[in-house]
């Protein structure tokens, strides 16, 4: 402690440039900040700063070393932080970006909102590519592999692509064999509203089959609607397995083309890199990774017991 303390002292000097000011700041006397400094300085066996009757200045090692103390002084303020806010239910307020998929997000969502009623969400959903610092969110959900070395990540779940239709429209339009046949057929496509590009539908390329365009009955830049006019028996569309489930239980949507689908994607939080983590920001990351894709592990679990036991 007493190494701390002449740290301190050291630290509120350097940045003052006065033994007087230091001293007012911490509640000493002058004179006591300078005798730590002094103390300090033989400990180490170097001179941190130039004195003269009217100043004080660093040197350069007195430089050197007040980066090093005050990364010292962060961590140890931090510590303090983290234990003091353990003793109280997280609170306060976390703004979160995520992506347009209600019918994923919003059961865990509720769920961790009854848990820890104290912490107010300012939630953003948007299919967008946010830009997390720039943007001040605390966390946001997205695909695909983290690119951002300013970012920490941690990853939710799998999804699977798919391509549905309704047994109506198949039963007017027929069933395609092959991806090729899709160039007869009415398609849904999305289209990403940050780059304006069509999303790829995930066919394995047949060796040897002929070029050909997948057609667009209706573009659009949310799955939702996509699965809307599917279901109404309007074309084909690709979509994510955890959106079509209960759909195809209910028999709205059948798959088609699955042995030619090529697909697995993956939901991740991420967040600004930091050794410290708000209370309210850390409960939120682990109630997401433990509860987002629970009911889809059960219902996995589920399905592959009984085809086990067949």
């Amino acid at each position: 402690m007493e190494s701390l303390n002449g740290i301190a002292f050291f630290v509120q000097a350097a940045e003052t440039r006065s033994f007087s000011e230091a001293g007012r700041n911490l509640g000493v006397s002058s004179s006591a900040v300078g005798k730590s400094v002094s103390r300090l300085e033989e400990r180490l066996g170097v001179r941190l700063f130039h004195r003269s009757t009217r100043s004080i200045t660093l040197t350069a090692e007195g430089a050197l070393f007040l980066e090093r103390c005050r990364r010292i002084l962060c961590e140890v303020e931090a510590a303090e932080l983290e234990l003091s806010e353990t003793r109280q239910a997280p609170r306060g307020r976390l703004r979160i970006s995520l992506p347009l998929v209600g019918m994923l997000v919003m059961p865990a969502l509720t769920a961790f909102m009854r848990r820890y009623p104290a912490i107010e969400l300012d939630v953003d959903f948007s299919d967008r590519l946010v830009d997390v610092i720039e943007e001040g969110f605390d966390v946001v959900m997205r695909t695909g592999e983290p690119t951002d070395s300013r970012l920490m990540s941690r990853p939710l779940g799998r999804y699977r692509l798919q391509l549905l239709a309704s047994p109506d429209y198949l039963a007017r339009c027929g069933t395609p064999e092959v991806p090729a046949d899709l160039a007869h057929h009415a398609c849904l496509q999305h289209r990403f509203p940050t780059t304006g590009k069509f999303e790829p539908w995930p066919l394995k390329p047949a060796e040897g089959a002929p070029q050909w365009t997948l057609p667009a009955a209706m573009v659009c830049n949310t799955s939702a609607a996509l699965m809307d006019v599917a279901v109404a028996g309007l074309g084909i569309a690709c979509l994510p397995d955890f959106m079509v489930r209960q759909a195809i239980g209910r028999g709205e949507l059948v798959p088609v083309l699955d042995a030619h689908i090529e697909h697995q994607g993956t939901f991740r939080l991420l967040w600004p890199s930091s050794k410290h983590l708000a209370p309210r920001l850390r409960v939120f990351i682990d109630f997401m990774v433990e509860a987002l894709f629970a009911e889809e592990v059960v219902a996995q679990g589920k399905t592959l017991r009984r085809r086990q036991s067949r």
